[in-house]
């Protein structure tokens, strides 16, 4: 029994110390950090990741005795060089990694994370096919495309044009980042009329450039968004302002891309900023604070002023915090850093060179991922916390306009409110913030310095006439019939109207009428209308008759001709009152009613009088009988006595 007591104290000795040993907080956690150092984007954030960790270590609040050791790899947005550094972190213990900065990295190592359970905190990528049912360790602590690609639909959808061109990067990037486009222009039965993918390396490519901008020309759409990288997205501008494309009638609107440029790199070389006149672009908005101020006050001295800070260097620097917080949260919770063997990877370790043993699981990633997710803070970048599907809550985007030598705010666009010139986070305090009143937007320097707003679409000039069947009527050439001594000219009621119709459009559409039937007899309409559905007519113009089997085939206008009699009289208001039943009784009326009446009593009289004694008498009595009948005849009152029927008169009025 006394052994037995003592193996059961040894063992709650020895428990109770590994525990003990375990839960102290390391005295360094070593986080990772991978992008594209030679980047507009990557720049800055390699500054804003080394103050922010410079701030985590300073503060006693955070991880108080315990420091953050970052290691930065350069990626270069590759997803093999991407690949071969994160295998490098999972070398060296890493909690947790700030990035990647560009979506084919993203898709790459994900799967990597999700194995050896380190979040990824990515301040850049705002691929929207990143979801966290495919990948639960990736975190965006960014805005995703799909509210940019929202705020773009409610621009086109504002100024009432249709149709768009989408020129794009052709990889994980542009590609989805144009999907949710083509879903956000649709949702407002708008869409792209024609998608132009380029190669990530095209910008030394000019030919393929001058190539697409030429294809581009030749369509109808005004209306081009580009969605790609910086040095692409400049040379297409380039190319574009050589073949006049940046010019009347052009609407240009770039993603946040160049909205990163121009915080970074501003003012612009004139050349860069001369092609770009008269574009609209986002930029992810982030509500002012004196915290974000005095960020931008030290941001001066860290970076010697060579380099401005952009809304991504924001976002980069609020990414650690948040891993700060979250790790902070973690150890206060109970949680330890430790790390096990991946049984798989151990198992391909022995069989080759590659030391796959090396990179470990981390136990804690779990709890720390919970621990991130649940951490609300304000940062640099306003409230940062998370719905629950992983997006940042108050999403919102500004509207600038590129004019002269800098830019101009047009306007705001958040999920909350859509577009307005109020700012977001003012509207967000009202629940259902009236919008009618206020402007949408401020006015717009178009490209070619005009404020008039485009009409969006020209005729192409690979354009195909319309072709409009018109049938060869034998009866009722009023309607529509051929001019004499030609093929395709025609005249006639239906005609004017679809001229008329045609000339109101702000564009121009070249029309070819082509005859239908033989001109010996009238054709068959419903024939005639089911050659629209197979492509021989564009569309019917006559006097077609709307029947039930001809509209579940072809959409029809609204009548022109009504058919039917129809009477039209003037009307003219007439007052009412308690006298108004009388107002249809004119002197005609009266004389002819009391002719009748009187009509009446005298064949009365030549019936009765033979053998009623009432109707007997001197002449003057029988006048009298005979008027008194015809009275009575009105009010029903053949009955009554004449004493009687003089006090009804006077009691009743009648």
């Amino acid at each position: 029994m006394k052994q037995l007591w003592t193996f059961f104290f040894l063992s709650f000795l020895c428990s109770g110390l590994f525990r003990r040993t375990h839960s102290e907080k390391p005295k360094v956690v070593k986080i990772g950090s991978i992008f594209s150092f030679d980047s507009v984007i990557g720049k800055v954030a390699k500054i804003a990741i080394d103050e922010a960790v410079k701030d985590v270590n300073s503060n006693p609040d955070i991880l108080s005795g315990t420091k953050f050791s970052v290691s930065m790899q350069n990626s270069n947005c590759s997803g093999f060089m991407g690949m071969v550094e994160a295998l490098r972190f999972m070398e060296k213990d890493i909690v947790g990694i700030i990035g990647p900065q560009c979506s084919v990295v993203a898709h790459m190592i994900s799967h990597m994370a999700n194995e050896l359970r380190v979040p990824l905190l990515s301040f850049a990528v705002t691929d929207p096919v990143m979801s966290p049912l495919q990948f639960p360790y990736f975190i965006r602590t960014t805005q995703s495309d799909l509210y940019q690609m929202d705020a773009i639909a409610s621009i086109v959808d504002f100024y009432g044009w249709k149709e768009v061109i989408a020129v794009f990067v052709d990889d994980d990037f542009g590609r989805n980042g144009v999907a949710a486009l083509n879903d956000k222009l649709a949702s407002r039965r708008l869409r792209i009329t024609y998608k132009a993918g380029l190669h990530p390396d095209t910008a030394v490519n000019k030919n393929e450039i001058m190539n697409m901008l030429i294809k581009i020309m030749l369509l109808q759409p005004r209306i081009v968004v580009i969605h790609v990288y910086s040095e692409l997205g400049f040379a297409v501008f380039k190319e574009a302002k050589y073949l006049g494309m940046m010019g009347n009638g052009y609407v240009w609107i770039a993603t946040d891309w160049l909205s990163t440029n121009l915080d970074s790199s501003s003012p612009l070389p004139a050349e860069r900023l001369e092609t770009i006149q008269g574009v609209l672009v986002l930029r992810p908005h982030t509500p002012d604070s004196d915290f974000k101020r005095e960020f931008f006050k030290r941001w001066r001295k860290m970076s010697g002023a060579s380099l401005a800070l952009n809304t991504y260097g924001l976002y980069a620097y609020d990414s650690v915090m948040l891993l700060a917080r979250g790790l902070d949260k973690f150890f206060k919770d109970g949680g330890n850093i430790s790390f096990s063997n991946h049984s798989m990877l151990n198992t391909l370790g022995k069989s080759g060179n590659l030391n796959l043993e090396a990179m470990t699981v981390f136990d804690g990633g779990e709890a720390l991922l919970k621990d991130i997710l649940g951490t609300r803070m304000v940062g640099l970048t306003g409230q940062l916390q998370f719905t629950p599907d992983r997006s940042r809550t108050r999403p919102a985007y500004d509207i600038i306009n590129v004019a002269g030598t800098g830019v101009r705010q047009i306007g705001y666009w958040s999920n909350h409110s859509g577009l307005s010139t109020v700012l977001p986070e003012l509207l967000y305090t009202k629940e259902k913030p009236n919008m009618s009143t206020s402007p949408k937007l401020k006015h717009v320097i178009w490209p070619g310095e005009t404020f008039t707003k485009p009409r969006g679409w020209v005729f192409s000039n690979n354009g195909k006439e319309l072709k409009i069947g018109v049938p060869l009527r034998v009866s009722y050439k009023e309607f529509v019939s051929q001019i004499r001594g030609t093929e395709n000219m025609f005249k006639g009621f239906c005609i004017d109207v679809f001229t008329a119709a045609v000339n109101l459009l702000p564009y121009a559409v070249p029309v070819k009428f082509i005859p239908y039937g033989n001109g010996k007899e009238n054709p068959s309409y419903t024939h005639m209308v089911e050659m629209i559905t197979t492509g021989n007519f564009d569309g019917v113009v006559g006097d077609v008759a709307i029947v039930t089997n001809r509209t579940k085939i072809v959409d029809f206008t609204q009548p022109y001709a009504a058919s039917g009699l129809v009477v039209v009289a003037p009307f003219k208001k007439l007052n009412s009152g308690a006298w108004a039943f009388l107002r249809p009784f004119n002197r005609l009326m009266w004389a002819v009613t009391g002719c009748c009446f009187l009509f009446v009593g005298i064949v009365v009289w030549i019936l009765e009088h033979r053998t009623n004694d009432e109707f007997r008498g001197p002449p003057k009595r029988q006048c009298v009988t005979i008027l008194w009948f015809s009275f009575s005849t009105m009010f029903f009152a053949h009955s009554m006595s004449k004493e009687n029927l003089l006090c009804h008169w006077l009691l009743f009025g009648f």
